[in-house]
């Protein structure tokens, strides 16, 4: 048995490879079982920082960033969806309405992580499906309460730390560090603070990655 590998998942709860990044990275830890110990930790990424209260109609938002038309954003959508299916993720079919802004949801996940980190990972694939399976609002404060209480999490606390600015600091530090340290595109999974594997990975190239990483370390 090798020493437990660090792993930093960064990523925002409205990346749809984020998702499908983490269907495929827990696929893999569930092969690697018995032969890799791996101690799992969500970092904050935001797609969108500026994006306003109310978010953005998405078809509108795609197509200003980078240009797509409604045609090929529905190509993307399907091929997304097939991706997530694949790894056991369900994607709604009709996709997202809207894009929002999600420091909220990153502030909650810091909470999180310091109760306890099996209640961080809950509570990120709880982010995860409540927007992308269930087609609700990472912005709304009583989906982010409803999705802590889902992860073990004390709903009053969530709520008191939603009201309050709680963390905000602490969430923007750790975004501004994973920024200046080269991450501009998300998921990205650092292994041990220095192996970078990036995107939606298949669960065999996370899985042969960590294999080796492991047999190195």
């Amino acid at each position: 048995m090798s020493d437990k590998l660090s792993i930093d998942f960064v990523s925002d709860v409205s990346c749809p490879w984020c998702a499908v990044g983490l269907a495929s990275l827990e696929q893999a830890l569930h092969k690697l079982e018995g032969e890799v110990q791996a101690e799992l930790r969500f970092q904050p990424f935001e797609l969108n920082p500026q994006m306003p209260p109310g978010g953005q109609d998405i078809t509108e938002h795609i197509t200003e960033k980078y240009g797509s038309t409604p045609q090929q954003q529905a190509q993307s959508r399907e091929a997304i969806r097939q991706r997530g299916e694949s790894v056991g993720f369900t994607f709604r079919m009709e996709g997202r309405d809207r894009i929002y802004n999600t420091f909220n949801a990153h502030r909650l996940l810091h909470w999180a992580e310091l109760q306890d980190l099996g209640a961080q990972h809950a509570l990120k694939k709880a982010l995860l499906r409540a927007y992308f399976t269930d087609g609700k609002s990472p912005e709304n404060k009583e989906v982010l309460v409803a999705a802590a209480l889902e992860a073990g999490l004390d709903a009053a606390e969530a709520r008191r730390i939603l009201d309050s600015d709680a963390y905000a600091a602490e969430v923007r530090e750790r975004e501004k560090f994973y920024l200046d340290n080269g991450i501009h595109a998300v998921p990205a999974v650092i292994v041990n603070g220095r192996h970078l594997i990036q995107g939606g990975q298949p669960a065999e190239v996370f899985e042969q990655a960590l294999r080796q990483i492991a047999a190195a370390a």
